[in-house]
């Protein structure tokens, strides 16, 4: 069966977003993007939230026709655009690019989706993280910490009442000073 892999940055205390939504702090250079295109190929699908959705599609579909976009970022876009989509919201009504809108998280539909699926699934967008973390649905924790300290902004766990005990299964260092925590539940 395949598993639900949460992968996100986060800086050194915890926010996945700065203040006003600044991403800017992020170090996504050529390495760590080839690794994380590596990762993502071979997922079986995407599982987001309306506003990642809304956010990849602004821009993915078409970035490969940017000049100047990066060769990992031109692989990306391919991926994006190709790899099965399910956004979930209760207010979206239209999406593109091999999307499916699902309007509620319902744990039984998630475990069909997990066995009927070839590979992993990843799981993007904080507040969708949240909701599968209470319902005790993340397989594996990647999380890529950034060398920044934010001091402010979104954290990526809010406080909750849900414990989750986890295993580390591995950790790598990138050239820019980011680490991932990978992290599988016990």
């Amino acid at each position: 069966m395949s598993q639900l892999v949460l992968m996100m940055s986060v800086s050194l205390d915890g926010y996945f977003e700065g203040p006003e939504g600044d991403l800017g702090w992020q170090l996504i250079d050529d390495q760590l993007h080839k690794h994380f295109n590596r990762r993502l190929a071979a997922m079986s699908g995407f599982l987001d939230g309306r506003v990642t959705y809304q956010l990849m599609a602004g821009y993915w579909p078409t970035a490969d026709q940017d000049p100047a976009a990066t060769p990992p970022m031109v692989e990306f876009s391919r991926i994006w655009r190709d790899m099965p989509k399910t956004v979930f919201s209760r207010t979206l009504t239209h999406a593109n690019w091999n999307t499916t809108i699902a309007r509620a998280v319902d744990p039984q539909a998630i475990a069909s989706l997990k066995a009927a699926s070839a590979s992993d699934l990843a799981v993007g967008g904080a507040v969708l993280a949240t909701e599968f973390r209470r319902l005790d649905l993340i397989d594996e924790y990647s999380l890529y910490v950034h060398p920044v300290v934010l001091g402010r902004g979104r954290p990526l766990f809010p406080p909750s009442d849900t414990r989750t005990d986890l295993v580390l299964a591995e950790t790598h260092t990138f050239e820019s000073g980011v680490t991932m925590l990978r992290y599988l539940r016990h």
